[in-house]
């Protein structure tokens, strides 16, 4: 049966806040190439909770109606029209609206980047499709990139999952076989990356492109299989795997402190430990027992309030920290991190919440709407 569980949502706020730190440390010149500049760039494995979080919601209703099929009732999967239509509504007002107010923004504010200006480059921020080719990502906005990947994600589930549940479980729950097909398609990511590192004339910018971090949300997908076939993830050893894979990130195994490093295997190696994170903390709060204290942190009041607004804290966070930069008198690449990363995110809390607040009615049906579900 399904059942709310908050501490998915919850676990959210421990994503946006790890993408603010680490913006916050980029911006204030700590992304040294050293075992603390590298590990603080480390915490944009947030971006991979976040992939991982979506993989396993959105493929859960698939493996749900597959399993359900052995009461002898026909498969009845998500609706395409109805899917695509929450996606949109979810995802698209706050994103346009911060788009068009970052942008109207630097109508009067001097930008000192050339990117990202002009009409088209605005029609590509607003399409999640500003990550193909150079010179698109907007300032205030360059955290979209994994917008664009996320959205290409969602576009990409249904044309994955019906194949896989009708073609080849032939609608039936077959875990083994939907294991097999989520296992081969986690090699998509380090098999893109070793192509697009090592081919000469290929577009510099596919090395971000959706195939480069599919593994994430792949990942996810995983989750929600082994959701309906393990009755136990414990939580304390699963949480210790994940801070020893993050802080085995920060060692040059893992390659510089950048997205995508200049080595292949180095960026394979990160990719891998972040989903390795990714896993470790969300597998808990999925599976259960939720007994635990990790489940009851990532449950509680302030963490699930937070992470309601986790969507609009990410969007609105690198534009409040430009702000912050000025407001605390640092120039780019100077400063504290931790006081860059407070005061943003204290600037940011609000204006988030009044975007959730102005957009919620164009999507929310019930007050529990975003809260996650385990089956």
């Amino acid at each position: 049966m399904r059942r709310r569980v908050p501490a998915l949502t919850g676990v959210r706020t421990v994503a946006a806040l790890s993408v603010c730190l680490t913006h916050a440390a980029y911006w204030t010149g700590h992304y040294t190439d050293d075992y603390v500049g590298r590990l603080l760039s480390r915490f944009e494995v947030g971006v991979a909770l976040f992939f991982v979080l979506s993989g396993y919601l959105l493929f859960a209703p698939w493996v749900r109606a597959l399993q359900e099929t052995q009461s002898g009732a026909p498969a009845e999967y998500p609706g395409l029209r109805r899917y695509t239509w929450h996606r949109v509504r979810r995802i698209v007002p706050a994103y346009w609206v911060t788009v068009l107010a970052v942008d109207a923004i630097f109508l009067v504010r001097a930008d000192t980047s050339d990117f990202g200006h002009g009409w088209s480059d605005l029609l590509r921020n607003l399409t999640f499709t500003q990550v193909y080719g150079l010179g698109h990502l907007h300032t205030g906005l360059t955290q979209m990139w994994s917008m664009a990947a996320e959205v290409a994600y969602y576009i990409a589930l249904p044309l994955v999952a019906w194949p896989i549940a009708h073609l080849v479980c032939r609608d039936r729950w077959r875990p083994d076989l939907l294991l097999v097909c989520l296992g081969g398609m986690l090699l998509v990511s380090p098999l893109w990356t070793v192509v697009v590192h090592g081919s000469d004339g290929v577009e510099p910018t596919a090395r971000m492109w959706p195939p480069a971090f599919a593994s994430w949300f792949v990942g996810g997908m995983v989750l929600a299989v082994l959701a309906r076939t393990v009755t136990r993830w414990p939580a304390i050893p699963s949480v210790a795997v994940a801070v020893g894979a993050f802080l085995i990130s920060g060692g040059a195994v893992a390659g510089e402190p950048t997205i995508v490093p200049a080595d292949a295997g180095a960026t394979v190696v990160k990719h891998t430990l972040y989903l390795v994170v990714a896993l470790g903390l969300v597998g808990p709060l999925a599976i259960g027992p939720g007994d635990d204290a990790w489940s009851r942190v990532c449950g509680s009041r302030p963490m699930v309030w937070f992470g309601e607004i986790s969507y609009e804290f990410f969007l609105v966070h690198v534009m409040v920290l430009e702000f912050t930069m000025d407001l605390l008198g640092y120039s780019v690449f100077t400063g504290s991190t931790l006081a860059a990363f407070v005061v943003t995110s204290v600037i940011s809390v609000p204006v988030a919440w009044s975007l959730h607040r102005l957009t919620a009615p164009l999507w929310r049906d019930s007050p529990t709407r975003s809260v996650g579900v385990r089956g």
